[in-house]
């Protein structure tokens, strides 16, 4: 803006006029002289589109459509233009869980007509509608959660007050956020309890009965993910069922990369069914989908057997690869993205209920696109403009945050559960000054805390960033030893790319601050019940858990750290915003400047070394925060009564279900199938012949069935690794 005006007045004048509020709220820009079309999001889930006259600098409001269409002129100008370019619009079978929307006018009309002598209260004539109301609320609801509780009102009264709100409301309160593989089995397990908890407190004489469908391997490398059949430990009622890829008659042999599994998908749900009705005698009565691939699958599957479908994306690609749509062409002979949009927005749209971690995976935050909001609106020119994908407001969504197992991660003080036979493993892990396989660097001083985390060795992850920061700053270090835990030492173990610059890089860090004697790396660790301990003998030396990362969907280890009374400073950047109330149950860090948060953990431990009370207070407000809304308990009760509150809302809507479902399946039969047959199949070497699904074993006539399905292999073992 100073190269363009050069007088501060009048460009003050211009940034704080519409063209400025415009400005603060891009999200991204195409340009095709003399306008500039300009994507904006005011609030997270709110978009507007504007096309700015470079000219005058008059500004003037369009369409998605028309955005979109101008941003395809860039990359494919004859589709831009195609009068008959395929559109995609889910937004004409938006409908209210509640009926419809004009039912609620009355209340809203009661809301405006409240005043206290003349003043306004509640809300004002902005939120003259019902959807307009409902929207203020939710990005009232996200502010306001990530204030402090005593907070006073009149700090966010303006913005309250633009919003449309007035005095008088109660405190809205925080939003209810109440390894895949360890995910899906924790997830297992407390399902069943939940189910066993309800039947017998119903007088039923029944079993429960869950399946964790995946895929059969047959090279499967000394794990078991060649075997059919496997009993879930730790349960009495589930099991996993394993059904092979097959195309045109052959097996599929070898594992496939997750961007390659489309070909295989449909013909994989056929045999899943065959299978599962005969091992439950009937019909499932939920399933939930993991994963893209997972959760095209179970749709499938659900619209074939007439069932509630529930889905978990777990991490949604498009986010993490800027203009991927619009470059689809480029990156589909490698990543074959248009299948995984597609199916993607085929699942979320079919699906009765979505399982999100966070409010952010859902709609993102003021600074970051959510995973969910990404697919609002996109275009694969040549293929498909998508104007209305997803409502992120949709009732469809809801936010059931895992937790950690309970047996593996409690707090230091249980004193008699303590898995004391890791400890001389753990003190050589920590303390031994040699240098082997396992771990590198040295501790001098084994009495000061210890500063600790634990993750994949990649750039967003940071590890090296938080090395840095521990390295420049002399306060922190006089006050506390580093320990991090990730990836190999040698970069030439490393197959990945990116892991190898990171562990370079932390190699140059250590040289770097001359960091020998304060800081210690001890290579991944996959042992659960061994972190476990790890974790608690870090809360041993009053210590604290870093989670640096520059974003995180949800953040388990923040949770695992928090369930062993570790004090927590974790990223600002996703999940873990929502499960640390800043300054009360841990601590938020900017994982984008470190001398910041370098010097939180610094004011920290030093408070600590004055009152040892403080640390104490932390960690008991950490556990009380995961025990009141991270916990499998409380997740499993929230999905078995969404299962419930959304079978209901099935029957409820049939007529309105079905029309989508028409156009949902019109676009997987027009699109999707010759999408994915353009992926390549590996050759006859890599397959063996295909048999018939062949009748598992039998099992009672059971009733409180669910399916999980989730394409990638996936073992009993408490090991991500297997």
């Amino acid at each position: 803006m100073e190269s363009v005006i050069d007088d501060q007045a009048q460009r003050t004048r211009v940034l704080e006029g519409l063209l400025g509020d415009i400005w603060f709220s891009i999200q991204e820009a195409a340009v095709n002289p003399p306008h500039v079309a300009f994507s904006i999001r005011p609030s997270p889930g709110f978009w507007e589109f504007v096309k700015v006259n470079s000219a005058d600098l008059s500004v003037e409001g369009i369409t998605a459509t028309d955005y979109l269409k101008f941003k395809e002129m860039i990359y494919d100008d004859n589709w831009a233009n195609d009068a008959n370019a395929l559109e995609v619009d889910f937004g004409a079978f938006d409908f209210s869980l509640s009926g419809s929307l004009e039912s609620a006018q009355p209340l809203v009309d009661y809301l405006l007509s409240l005043n206290h002598e003349g003043e306004k209260l509640m809300i004002n004539e902005t939120l003259g509608t019902v959807r307009k109301l409902q929207m203020a609320l939710i990005v009232a609801e996200v502010y306001l959660s990530g204030l402090p509780k005593d907070t006073l009102y009149q700090n966010f009264e303006i913005s309250f007050k633009e919003w449309g709100f007035e005095k008088g409301w109660d405190v809205l309160g925080l939003p209810d956020t109440g390894g895949q593989v360890v995910y899906i089995l924790d997830q297992v397990k407390a399902l069943e309890d939940e189910l066993l908890l309800r039947i017998e407190h119903q007088g039923l004489n029944i079993k429960p009965q869950i399946i964790v469908v995946t895929r059969l391997i047959p090279d499967a490398r000394g794990t078991k993910c060649n075997q059919e059949l496997e009993s879930i430990n730790g349960t009495k009622h589930s099991i996993i069922l394993r059904v092979p890829f097959s195309i045109e008659n052959r097996v599929l042999r070898q594992w496939v990369s997750r961007f390659d599994v489309y070909p295989y998908l449909e013909k994989f749900t056929q045999d899943v069914i065959t299978k599962i009705l005969d091992l439950m005698e009937g019909k499932p009565d939920l399933i939930i989908g993991n994963y893209t691939d997972g959760n095209l699958a179970a749709t499938l599957m659900a619209s074939k057997l007439g069932i509630t479908q529930a889905t978990i994306a777990h991490a949604l690609e498009k986010t993490k690869y800027e203009n991927s749509d619009v470059k689809w062409k480029e990156l589909d002979p490698k990543y074959h993205f248009s299948c995984q949009y597609m199916a993607d927005t085929i699942a979320m749209n079919a699906t009765d209920f979505i399982i999100a971690s966070t409010y952010q995976e859902i709609a993102g935050s003021k600074e970051r696109l959510g995973q969910y909001e990404s697919h609002t609106s996109f275009t694969l020119p040549g293929l498909c403009r998508v104007v209305s994908g997803i409502n992120v407001f949709d009732p469809k969504f809801n936010i059931a945050a895992p937790g950690a197992d309970q047996s593996v991660y409690f707090p230091y003080t249980e004193k008699q559960s303590r898995f004391t036979k890791f400890h001389p493993a753990i003190e050589e892990l920590l303390f031994s000054k040699v240098v082997n396989d396992e771990h590198i660097g040295y501790l001098e001083d084994k009495k000061k805390p210890i500063i600790f985390s634990m993750a994949r060795l990649d750039t967003v992850k940071n590890l090296t960033g938080l090395t840095a920061w521990y390295g420049k700053n002399k306060r922190l270090r006089g006050l506390v030893n580093l320990v991090i835990v990730g990836g190999f030492f040698d970069p030439n173990k490393s197959k990945d790319r990116e892991e190898m610059a990171e562990i370079t890089k932390i190699h140059e860090l250590i040289e770097k601050y001359q960091l020998k004697g304060q800081f210690r790396w001890i290579a991944a660790q996959t042992d659960r019940n061994r972190n476990g301990e790890l974790y608690r003998c870090i809360a041993d030396t009053k210590g604290a858990f870093v989670q640096p990362a520059l974003y995180e969907a949800f953040g388990l280890t923040v949770i695992e750290a928090m369930n062993c009374g570790l004090p927590t400073f974790a990223t600002n950047q996703g999940g873990p915003a929502e499960i640390i109330v800043d300054g009360i149950s841990g601590f938020h860090i900017d994982p984008k400047n470190g001398d910041e948060s370098s010097n939180i953990i610094s004011d920290f431990f030093e408070k600590c070394k004055v009152d040892p009370g403080y640390w104490n207070k932390f960690s008991a407000e950490g556990l009380k925060r995961i025990n009141e809304c991270y916990t499998w308990k409380i997740y499993a009760n929230k999905v078995l009564n969404m299962g419930s509150m959304y079978s209901f809302w099935r029957q409820l809507n049939k007529e309105q279900k079905l029309a989508k479902q028409r156009y949902i399946q019109m676009l997987y039969n027009l699109q999707f199938r010759g999408l994915a047959k353009n992926v390549p199949i590996p050759t006859e070497e890599a397959q063996i012949p295909a048999s018939k699904p062949t009748a598992g074993t039998r099992s009672g006539a059971r009733q409180g069935k669910l399916i999980l399905c989730n394409t990638r292999q996936t073992q009993s073992t408490t090991n991500p690794n297997s």
